[in-house]
């Protein structure tokens, strides 16, 4: 057998075709693996938990099923994977970032997680995310914001933060995020790698802590859009436990990538990148649809309908179920919550149950309006983010929610609506970071976005870049989370006593409306909500008017099927 050590396979369908030819082993891969991440990790701060014992024992096992059954093995046989830490596994603790308690209350595999391991896959760690896929990271109480390895000022992403920047540093080939308003394409986009959000239902969610049910995937984060397909097919299909499941047929989606795009009809959205912060990106996304051309694509001018609204019906639905879904503990353990995410939480005060029910109709006519697009062209492109990755320093503190936030990042969008949609490298920023593009299909038509994506790498090569080189050092010590009470909750502090400035409306109603969530927040915390109540009602007004204007639309359960 004769192999270069130097040269590892950079994907997951690089490493499977030379784990069956024997040009390397799983050893060899899971060696690679655990390597990059204590080289890396110090500084990137991707992984949660590495599983050194068990990932070696699992790969061991992998190279003996490889030498008995060769290409016949389980399509995933020996390849390191990634699993966010939202997603339960066998191997240990499942903690959202948190010191809440119920982070740790399932146990066991995820469906996601038993169908990769069936398949033959090797779970590497858990992967960093931001708390509960919402909350930025806690420093003083010892999270940290995973870093890009692009550069280590920077942001990863989130909420799939750990899982983007541990295959961008190497640290397994693939790997596990979760998108609820741009989770899995965001970190995709910031560190430079392919990630899909698949149709709502796809893949069962079954083993995830949720954050808000009707918005929720569970979706594959890889180097290449081929790597998405090969993992999309091992994820999807109902496993009867997830009620959002559906029973649509699953594709062999990697026997669909041709490289042809010939009579394909692409739609483009710039969403702002001729007024680009970042110039480039409007230089990268240009480029990109003459790529789309030269494989045979045909392009056509079109626009989102609803984009504002139901970018917002995106966020009001986030806040309302994250909010329901922590009722009892924000209630109970409010300190044991980080201060990003109990102060976003608090914004569900603000919200009511009308405007709950407007977003999902404004939901459900944002998909009827978006079919009859699709009538037109059989993709949508347009930029992931206008920005690059945002500076660290920028977002530690970083508390409020915009419920409109649509602008400059349009991936809220498509989680109203449940459509599937990869993100893909175009590029790079001046300053060396990446850039993305989003690729959106039809409902659970993954196989023809998964085939775009994949034309587009295949005469191109951003999604192989790599830094130059990975930092060294460690990221910055948090400040000592000190004491806490018994059970893991922190203490009820002196900041927890009752607001006492009440001389505003805006003070005595967000007052009330706390009182009646049975919200107690610390007076700094009470003064912040005070000062977004104004703005959070302002956000929410394009839900309340195309929802009223649409009241013959039945705001029913969430379907990816308009």
């Amino acid at each position: 057998m004769s192999r270069d050590p130097q040269l590892p396979p950079r994907t997951i369908v690089d490493a499977v075709e030379a784990l069956r030819s024997g040009a390397t082993t799983s050893v060899d891969l899971v060696r690679t693996a655990i390597e990059a991440s204590e080289s890396n990790n110090a500084r990137l701060a991707a992984l949660v938990e590495l599983y050194r014992e068990s990932a070696l024992e699992a790969a061991i096992e992998a190279d003996r099923v490889l030498d008995r059954a060769g290409r016949a093995a389980p399509i995933l046989t020996g390849i390191p994977l990634g699993i966010k830490d939202i997603i339960t596994t066998r191997e240990g603790p499942t903690t959202a970032e948190s010191d809440a308690s119920g982070a740790t209350s399932l146990a066991g595999d995820a469906t996601a997680v038993r169908r990769l391991r069936s398949a033959g896959g090797i779970i590497m760690g858990k992967t960093a995310t931001m708390e509960f896929a919402f909350g930025m990271p806690d420093e003083p109480r010892g999270r940290v914001l995973a870093r890009n390895p692009w550069n280590v000022e920077k942001w990863a992403g989130g909420s799939s933060s750990g899982s983007a920047s541990g295959i961008q540093a190497g640290m397994f080939l693939g790997a596990l995020g979760t998108d609820t308003a741009g989770s899995i394409r965001l970190p995709a986009a910031f560190c430079g790698i392919s990630g899909l959000k698949p149709t709502f239902g796809r893949v069962p969610t079954s083993g995830c802590l949720p954050l808000a049910y009707s918005l929720d995937h569970i979706g594959p984060m890889a180097r290449s859009a081929a790597d998405c397909a090969l993992l999309l097919r091992t994820l999807a299909g109902p496993d009867g436990h997830d009620p959002q499941g559906t029973d649509q047929p699953v594709e062999d989606y990697l026997a669909g990538l041709s490289g042809d795009l010939t009579g394909i009809r692409v739609g483009v959205i710039e969403a702002g990148a001729a007024n680009d912060a970042e110039p480039q990106h409007a230089v990268a996304f240009r480029e990109s649809l003459r790529q789309f051309q030269s494989l045979g694509a045909r392009l056509v001018d079109v626009q989102l309908p609803s984009f504002v609204e139901a970018s917002t019906a995106t966020m009001t639905t986030l806040i309302a179920e994250a909010a329901a879904e922590h009722a009892e503990g924000l209630t109970s353990q409010y300190l044991a919550y980080g201060r990003s995410l109990r102060s976003r939480l608090l914004t569900s005060a603000f919200l009511s149950a009308t405007d709950y029910i407007q977003a999902q109709r404004v939901r459900r006519v944002a998909q009827l309006q978006l079919a009859r697009v699709y009538d037109d062209v059989d993709l949508i492109v347009l930029p992931t983010s206008i920005f690059a990755a945002f500076d660290c320093a920028q977002l530690s503190a970083r508390d409020e929610v915009d419920l409109k936030s649509s602008t400059g990042i349009p991936t809220a969008y498509w989680n109203a609506v449940g459509n599937p949609v990869l993100s893909i490298p175009i590029g790079f920023a001046r300053n060396g970071l990446p850039l993305g593009l989003q690729i959106a299909g039809r409902p659970f038509d993954e196989r023809l976005v998964l085939r775009a994506g994949d034309a587009f790498q295949r005469i191109t090569r951003w999604h192989l870049e790599t830094p130059t080189s990975l930092p060294t050092g460690s990221v910055p010590e948090p400040a000592d989370p000190g004491p806490r009470g018994h059970a893991g909750e922190h203490p009820r502090s002196a900041d927890m006593s009752p607001p006492t400035d009440r001389g505003s409306t805006a003070s005595t109603v967000v007052r009330g409306l706390l009182a009646m969530a049975d919200l107690t927040p610390p007076e700094l915390e009470f003064a912040n909500a005070v000062a977004r109540f104004g703005q959070t009602r302002e956000d929410v007004r394009s839900v309340r008017v195309l929802g009223s204007a649409s009241a013959t639309v039945p705001a029913t359960r969430f379907s990816a099927v308009p």
